[in-house]
């Protein structure tokens, strides 16, 4: 029932403002019961004023009284006047000038009733030679005088009728009086109603743009959607977004929050204190409003625009937009950190497989550079692994090829750094801030450098590099990443040390530094499955059991390291030399003719001979396979070359037998 006759209360206003003519009897029954009441009146002279005006308007024609017409507050102050406006009638333009006396006027306002006052009733010099008459007003309901009419006649010529026709005049006043109030009454029905539907219409649009923001699972959709919906909104604002995250936007209306440029004082003390700030200056008005989330203060929302533009509803409307808008951009800055997190695990898991699915150093850092280089997005990376024997670094992988095997001291560049402080390094630009120097950064002219530690068990094992030629292109969130693929890579640079030497000890003797014999087998098998042809010499030292007996073990351990350091500096690279057993070692050369094999051994028997010391010598026995002999095997080629050294031994030692 409320609602409807509220419904009906608002009709009857609308019809009211089409139709300002309606009588009385026309208006609804709750506009004819609102009235003035005595809180009202110290509010209502302009309204009298106004009233008085229209009454005047509206009797033209009227039979007119010949005096001065005058309407008074009941506080007693003058609010109009009409009427003769001769130099004897113009000084009572306001009755409260001066301390006049009783008169009509007064007298009507303690009375409640029409008074006719003659000239000799007059206490005041000032009012001798008039009568005066005066009508109170009084409201419709409450019946409190609202307004006196009064008027000052010539002495003696005031009659019974004028006062009547005084009344007539109150009561048509009164009929304006009301028809200001209930206009005003009603224009503050409208203006609250259109205040109300304004109001209405505002939490419709920022549930809209909720609504829409929380669809929204990007930062950037997020930001185009508040700037859209306020250039919708306020369209002569202008509108900037500035942001405190490690972001870049393309939105030209988004830019970072630098608290050092002077026009930031404002956002720079809505960010801190994470609530809203106004500055108005020149006509103009900016709004500072934070957007904040439940983990913070994300950057600030700057409107700059007429100061007639913005009321307190707008500014409340605002905040609420802002802080819409700081949880929406959380939530989707959440979202996006989630799914980055995602992904680095996702990489990091699949990194790491990668790098144990080879035990082989260089294969997993030529994987790991490959690998770098795609994650980042970056031009140049390099891998060091640091060599104890040497306190240097070395160069395992790059992208620059003059770079590989070259050694760096620890306490060089940005790697001496790491050294020293076991922490990543993030560069900017290496122009403008150069450190330390780097030979990495200088010969690629990079400008942008991410740098990490590999550690084990808190030591320093290496050390990855990885660079830009543009400036600024590695972020925090890049740094983190580092760091942590960094500690895998660390792992994978152990693991791959560890098994190389594991195997090197396998597959070498530990006395003479020489492949261990099984070593040697498998090598000369798979040659022969690859190779057209291949030559193998076996070495004994003649009369090594003489030796130990004379000098004792030491020294005949002695005499084999040495015989296998003149072994070892004889022959090439890709040969490949084993300690046989015992006193015996073998030395198998690929693709050697036995000429050429000959030579070779006749080089190791003479420097045997004259370098060793005790001095000693040795005996040769040289056998040769080629692809196309009847039976080609490993055993069949030290059957040969065994027999060769047995007959060399027979022919007096110190000599070298072809099989």
């Amino acid at each position: 029932m409320v609602n409807k006759r509220k419904m009906q209360q608002h009709h009857d206003v609308l019809e009211d403002i089409k139709n300002p003519s309606r009588t009385r009897q026309q208006l609804p029954h709750w506009l004819q019961k609102q009235d003035l009441t005595e809180a009202d009146l110290p509010y209502i002279h302009e309204m009298l004023a106004g009233s008085f005006v229209d009454w005047l308007e509206e009797v033209d024609g009227f039979p007119w009284l010949g005096g001065r017409m005058i309407m008074l507050h009941p506080d007693g102050n003058s609010i109009a006047a009409a009427g003769q406006a001769d130099d004897e009638h113009s000084r009572f333009d306001s009755w409260n000038e001066t301390d006049i006396g009783p008169n009509a006027a007064s007298t009507a306002l303690i009375t409640c009733r029409p008074t006719l006052m003659r000239s000799e009733e007059h206490t005041h010099q000032e009012l001798k030679g008039f009568d005066s008459i005066a009508v109170p007003i009084f409201t419709r309901t409450t019946g409190i005088p609202c307004a006196i009419v009064a008027c000052l006649l010539p002495a003696g010529t005031a009659q019974a009728g004028d006062l009547k026709l005084l009344q007539a005049a109150a009561l048509h006043i009164r009929t304006c009086i009301y028809r200001h109030f209930e206009n005003l009454f009603v224009g503050g029905l409208l203006r609250e109603r259109k205040l109300s539907k304004k109001e209405e219409s505002r939490r419709d649009i920022l549930f809209d743009v909720m609504r829409r923001l929380n669809d929204h699972i990007e930062v950037e959709n997020v930001l185009s959607e508040v700037l859209d919906s306020l250039e919708q909104l306020y369209p002569i604002c202008k509108a900037d977004l500035f942001l405190s995250q490690d972001y870049n936007s393309p939105n030209e209306k988004v830019k970072p929050l630098a608290f050092h440029l002077n026009d930031m004082d404002l956002c720079k003390t809505a960010f801190v204190e994470g609530r809203i700030r106004e500055e108005r200056s020149a006509g103009r008005h900016q709004l500072a409003l934070p957007l904040s989330g439940k983990q913070g203060v994300y950057g600030v929302l700057r409107l700059d625009l007429p100061e007639s533009e913005f009321d307190e509803a707008d500014i409340s409307f605002l905040t609420m937009l802002a802080a819409a808008t700081g949880a929406a951009f959380e939530k989707a800055k959440l979202h996006e950190q989630a799914n980055v997190l995602v992904g680095e695990l996702r990489l990091i898991n699949e990194l790491t497989q990668r790098l144990n699915s080879s035990l082989k150093l260089s294969e997993t850092m030529q994987f790991a550079t490959a690998e770098l280089l795609s994650i980042f997005r970056s031009d140049f990376c390099c891998i060091l692994q640091f060599d104890s024997s040497t306190q240097q670094f070395v160069v395992m992988s790059a992208n620059v090829a003059e770079m590989i095997g070259e050694s760096y001291s620890k306490e060089y560049g940005f790697c001496g750094v790491m050294w020293t402080t076991k922490e990543p390094i993030i560069l900017s630009d290496y122009c403008s801030a150069t450190p330390v120097s780097s030979h990495l950064m200088d010969v690629t002219k990079s400008r942008s450098l991410l740098a990490s530690p590999l550690l084990l068990n808190g030591d320093v094992i290496g050390a990855v590099l990885i660079t830009k030629r543009e400036a600024n292109h590695f972020s925090y969130d890049n740094y983190k990443l580092l760091q942590v693929l960094s500690a895998h890579l660390g792992l994978a640079m152990s693991n791959a040390t560890l098994h190389a030497e594991v195997r090197r000890m396998v597959i070498t003797d530990n006395l003479t530094g020489l492949f261990a014999r099984h070593y040697l087998n498998e090598r000369i098998g798979r040659k022969q499955i690859r190779d057209s042809s291949g030559s193998l010499i076996v070495v004994d030292i003649d009369h090594f059991k003489k030796i130990n007996d004379t000098y004792g073990h030491q020294v005949g351990d002695d005499i084999l390291i040495q015989v296998s350091g003149i072994i070892r500096t004889s022959i090439r690279d890709g040969d490949i030399a084993a300690r046989w057993g015992g006193e015996e070692l073998a030395i198998y050369l690929p693709l050697l003719g036995m000429e050429q094999t000959e030579r070779v051994a006749e080089r190791i028997r003479h420097r045997v001979e004259s370098e060793t010391n005790p001095q000693v010598t040795v005996s040769c026995g040289i056998s040769e396979w080629r692809v196309s002999d009847d039976k080609v095997s490993v055993e069949s080629l030290f059957y040969k070359a065994d027999m060769a050294l047995y007959e060399a031994k027979h022919q007096g030692r110190n000599c070298i037998v072809i099989g």
